[in-house]
Formats: structure tokens, sequence, C-alpha cells
């Protein structure tokens, strides 16, 4: 089984996605707290986010890194949490990475059968990736889930998505 995924078709960057790394991503969101965080408040801490994360590569340009790289998503004390939790991925990051060309106005799922589901690229962009549960790697029905922001999939989640293609 390959836990790679593809990004392809009319892009200007042809992306593989390895889900199996997601855990050691700050992105990385709880399930059960996803559907909340991604309305207004995903974006106000999207924002924050920016703005530090600028702050700290200024700081590092301009003084040089005085400290080796930390991964404060796996501290000891989240390290159970970390075992035992269900985490979804945002798309939207790499999709902007893509760079879909701007005439591209809808997505065709590929799932491991053969079967492909064409869904408005704008409704894309706002779900996100289920790649753990019970901090475990999705390996039945996986690599990734693909949930809608709007919650209307949350029971009967798109699976077992091998690529994305563009059009």
């Amino acid at each position: 089984m390959s836990d790679i995924i593809q990004f392809s078709g009319d892009i200007e960057y042809k992306i593989t996605l390895d889900p199996s790394v997601w855990i050691f991503d700050d992105r990385k969101i709880e399930l059960d707290k996803a559907f909340d965080i991604m309305g207004d408040r995903k974006l106000d801490d999207l924002e924050s986010y920016t703005k530090k994360i600028s702050k700290q590569w200024d700081k590092e340009r301009s003084q040089g890194a005085s400290f080796p790289p930390v991964n404060r998503s796996v501290q000891r004390m989240d390290k159970d949490k970390v075992l035992t939790e269900t985490y979804v991925m945002p798309i939207q990051p790499f999709i902007n990475n893509a760079e879909p060309a701007e005439h591209v106005e809808t997505v065709s799922i590929v799932q491991k059968d053969g079967t492909t589901i064409s869904i408005a690229l704008s409704k894309i962009k706002d779900a996100f990736l289920c790649f753990s549960k019970n901090g475990k790697p999705l390996t039945k029905d996986g690599p990734v889930h693909l949930y809608f922001r709007d919650g209307s999939n949350r029971n009967k989640p798109i699976k077992n998505i091998t690529e994305f293609v563009f059009k």
C-alpha cells in the first residue's frame, strides 16, 4: 500500500504528500476541534501564527539562529496525546503551494479502486485531511480521509484517496 498522495493536473507545481510525517507538523488539528476551529478563529490564528513566524525569521536572519530548531509538536508532555488523538491537516496550504491555474474550478479525487469524485475547488480549499485515528496511521482505508469544513460528510468522509487532479 502506498501512503503517498499526488497533486496533479492544471497546477504550477506537482506535489507529492506523505501523511505519515504530519504527526510532527505544527499545523495539525485534533479532529474533535477541527470543525470549530475552521471558522473565523482559524483565520485569526493563521494570521497570528504567520506574524509570529515572520518575526522569528527576521530575527534569525539578522542575528543568526542561536539555538537548534525545536519541534514543539512532540514535547515530552504531548507524547501521550499524540499517540491517542485523531488528527487532521488543513488542505489549503498544499493547494496554495501547488498553485492551481486561474481557470481551475474542480478537483477530481481519485481513490484506490479507480473511482473518481469531482468536487468544486472552493469546497476542497476549506476541507481537511484526517491522517491519524487514535494515534495510528489510517492503514485500512487511508492514507487520508477528506472532511468538508461544513461537516456535511463528518460521518462519511471520502476515503482511500491516492490523488487530487485539478481541472
